[in-house]
């Protein structure tokens, strides 16, 4: 039985991986609302940010996540 629930858990945590990428852009949003990061570190992050958008929108939910992931390091998130 415990094997079973740990196969079925990798099974489903790509799923629930792909439908965090608009949470994880809520999140930069927000930030970018009241973040000191200024000039290229700022288009940086924006460029990240939209790269991890269309990545998610085409699927490839792990490239959108390294993006998100890159552009909320750079916010200190």
């Amino acid at each position: 039985m415990k094997y079973l629930i740990f196969w079925m858990s990798l099974a489903i945590a790509p799923l629930a991986l792909a439908h965090n990428c608009p949470n994880e852009m809520k999140v930069i949003d927000a930030a970018l609302g009241s973040t000191k990061v200024a000039g290229a570190a700022l288009e940086k992050v924006k460029a990240l940010r939209a790269e991890g958008e269309k990545a998610h929108k085409d699927g490839k939910h792990a490239e959108s996540m390294k993006a998100l992931g890159e552009a909320k390091k750079m916010l200190g998130i």
